[in-house]
């Protein structure tokens, strides 16, 4: 079975962040260093194949998805894990880096296509939920101690101090843009009003959204891999999908592999700004659909570690309305207003095209939106799917 496993990988705590020359270096030498493996061996003889991987570094590390074909989820990872550290102490340069994650994040219903090719005392549980909690856990005592109270305060402590520092990554936004006021008690006036957040709060939700980040690329990378293995859409396919699935459903019958692609380079083109700092306006109804999954994602993630209350809520929604200008592309989920994309009076009332053909079309001449998702003929489209 094919599997995409992710890793996480960050420069030496306490050195400095990356320039562009020494970001194109680490690129250059990992990408260098997966070319130079075709198989890894596994325990008992069994061999993992390494079918692709992509690289992308950032200031403070780097991001790899490693496609291989193994016997079981566990293998697959293992085999990963143990490639990257190698590649990493190989370099004098990335010697020194450390790997914070290693793991295939699959969809409930995938898990258990590889429960057959797992055996022994260590056999994952048959439930797919209780096997996709074993992998997202991190590992327990010796003594198989069960997962208490006191681990679940200690858990959420943890991502609380997590997601505290991953919120300095959102560079675009003021924690005012999350109702936030400062310790002066001074803020954007309006927003104070409405939502009232605290600066911890504040941060929490940033911090959020970026881990949600995170987890939207890779589950469009998941998505893609799907849709371009079997050749299908959305609509045709049995097989579980983490992100298109959250789309209007009305349309999965054109999520296709080239769609994806579109949407994954619209997603990391949106998400650059946010982190960068370049951030003006949302560009197009593509990034407004994906905002809208962003945030789900960063709700659902303060949830899972009980910090979701009163604060963290109205955290996002005062960025959320601060960053939509207005929330017309939620009719795409509502089937009591299906056809009203192609509704020609729209435009006189100041509404946007919403049908899928203008999702990846930039609202005005002054939004960016990437030019591999942009302006794309239908013609294109059909040669970019018939040669996949």
């Amino acid at each position: 079975m094919t599997y995409v496993v992710t890793v996480d990988t960050q420069i030496p705590e306490g050195a400095p962040e990356m320039d562009p020359l020494q970001r194109a270096g680490a690129v250059s030498l990992l990408e260098h260093g997966f070319a130079s493996v075709e198989a890894i061996e596994g325990p008992d003889g069994l061999e993992v194949a390494l079918l692709d991987s992509i690289v992308a570094v950032y200031p403070g590390g780097a991001l790899l998805k490693v496609f291989v074909e193994a016997p079981s989820l566990e293998l697959a990872e293992d085999a990963v894990g143990s490639v990257v550290v190698e590649l990493l102490d190989r370099s004098e340069l990335l010697s020194e880096w450390t790997v914070d994650r290693c793991q295939v994040e699959l969809h409930p219903e995938s898990v258990k296509e590889s429960l057959d090719a797992s055996g022994g005392p260590d056999t994952p549980p048959d439930d797919p939920a209780a096997r996709r909690d074993r992998h997202a856990q991190p590992v327990r005592g010796a003594g198989g101690e069960p997962w208490t109270e006191v681990d679940q305060v200690a858990e959420s402590e943890a991502m609380r101090v997590s997601l505290g520092s991953m919120a300095e990554e959102l560079r675009a936004f003021d924690p005012e843009m999350f109702g936030a006021v400062d310790e002066k008690g001074q803020g954007d006036a309006e927003a104070d009003f409405a939502f009232g957040v605290c600066a911890d709060d504040a941060r929490l939700a940033a911090g959020a959204l970026v881990h949600g980040i995170h987890l939207l690329v890779d589950e469009i990378f998941q998505d893609l891999q799907t849709l371009t293995q079997y050749r299908t859409t959305v609509a045709e396919s049995e097989r579980p999908f983490w992100v298109l699935e959250g789309l209007p459903g009305r349309y999965a019958l054109q999520y296709s592999a080239s769609f994806a692609r579109r949407l994954l380079v619209t997603a990391i083109a949106m998400t650059t700004r946010f982190t960068h700092g370049t951030f003006q306006q949302l560009s197009c109804v593509a990034e407004e659909l994906l905002l809208k999954l962003l945030l789900e994602q960063a709700r659902s993630t303060l949830d899972l570690y009980r910090l979701l209350d009163a604060g963290t809520s109205s955290a996002l929604e005062s960025f959320a309305d601060q960053v939509y200008e207005d929330m017309d592309h939620e009719w795409l989920y509502d089937d009591a207003a299906d056809g009203i994309d192609e509704e020609p009076t729209l435009a006189s009332l100041g509404v946007a095209p919403m049908d899928i053909k203008s999702w990846f079309t930039p609202f005005n001449a002054g939004r960016y939106v990437h030019p591999y998702a942009c302006d794309r003929s239908d013609d294109a489209e059909k040669g970019v799917e018939a040669g996949e």
